[in-house]
């Protein structure tokens, strides 16, 4: 008796030790997804991912290709630096949102007529998903995307998601829809179990003919932008103020660069920053992904060391590697070009 409550002892020890051990799932979504899908997953720049009707039908392998694969050019990372046990324990989290238990689906493929599916698509979830599956246009957040639609629409044509989703998932949310969301039960609304075969199979040739630059990121060396200027540091500022203008900006204002971040009368006299904006392409990318205001208004640093003066600004490029979003590509490489004009016509 008294070798079996010694053995009980240390298993007990151990279970305990193992328990401590273990990552705290809540504490890594609230590190990691939460900016996104909300504290108590409710979604925001994210879909929301307490609603029961998510749960319902989706496994944990989706879950967990979803958190490792993120959807490419789509706002959600890859979150290839958690481990197994962390990713384990985010999505144990999530499941504790939910009463039910969560499916588990065959991986075997569905047979469908792809042409017949496409008809399908286009008629009944192109409205929503867009013509070729690429999803809707900017993020979750309100002013981002369309009034009518309270969480922005997948992209299905995206290998983040195919990757992630098995055939018998797409089927399943098809038939049954997602009840909080836009998205309907087809199989309640005169679906046959053939027209979702076929819808399914019209989802997975997205494989073989992927969307042109959908989940492309854009590269860039550099974080920063730089260019010597001949001039000196009052005469360089005062050439970015004209061609900021020349350049259909509208300059803000100038100020040293540690103006309220040290005391007055402290700042280093050979630091000066210029705030500028294009009105009509601020709220062209706000409306395109609202976190770019972190890095708004545009400015350009200027400083002289040892008389030689450097213009500097903060490469737009890295904005769509910072947020995934391809949406963006465009826009940061046409903002880039605008900044190299700005600062070559200064320093002439």
């Amino acid at each position: 008796m008294l070798k079996l409550s010694f053995l009980s002892g240390i298993l007990l020890g151990f279970a305990s030790a193992a328990a401590l051990a273990a990552p705290d799932g809540a504490k890594l979504y609230a590190q990691n997804c939460a900016a996104c899908h909300g504290e108590a997953g409710n979604g925001g720049i994210g879909i929301p991912l307490s609603l029961p009707s998510f749960h319902a039908t989706v496994d944990d392998d989706y879950l967990r290709q979803t958190i490792r694969l993120g959807r490419p050019g789509r706002v959600m990372p890859a979150f290839s630096q958690l481990k197994h046990d962390e990713v384990e324990a985010i999505i144990r989290h999530l499941r504790s949102w939910y009463q039910g238990k969560p499916p588990i689906y065959s991986a075997a493929p569905v047979k469908g007529d792809v042409k017949r599916g496409q008809s399908l698509f286009e008629k009944h979830c192109a409205g929503c998903h867009g013509a070729n599956g690429e999803g809707g246009h900017g993020t979750g957040v309100t002013f981002s995307r369309p009034r009518d639609f309270p969480i922005m629409p997948p992209a299905l044509h995206n290998p983040g998601f195919l990757a992630s989703a098995k055939d018998a998932l797409i089927k399943t949310t098809l038939a049954k829809g997602r009840a909080g969301t836009p998205m309907v039960a087809f199989g309640q609304r005169g679906f046959s179990d053939r027209d979702l075969n076929d819808v399914v199979a019209f989802v997975r040739s997205f494989e073989r003919a992927p969307l042109a630059g959908s989940a492309t990121i854009l590269e860039t060396d550099s974080a920063i932008l730089s260019m010597d200027s001949p001039h000196d540091l009052k005469t360089t500022v005062e050439n970015i103020k004209l061609a900021i203008g020349n350049n259909n900006f509208v300059f803000i204002r100038e100020q040293k660069l540690e103006s309220g971040l040290v005391p007055e009368g402290q700042e280093a006299p050979a630091e000066h920053i210029v705030y500028f904006c294009n009105f009509g392409l601020l709220n062209q990318a706000l409306a395109t992904d609202p976190r770019v205001g972190l890095f708004l208004p545009c400015r350009i640093t200027v400083v002289e060391r040892e008389g030689k003066v450097k213009m500097l600004v903060a490469n737009p490029k890295r904005l769509s590697r910072i947020f995934n979003n391809s949406e963006l590509n465009e826009m940061c490489d046409q903002v880039t070009n605008m900044y190299k004009s700005i600062m070559e016509e200064a320093a002439l």
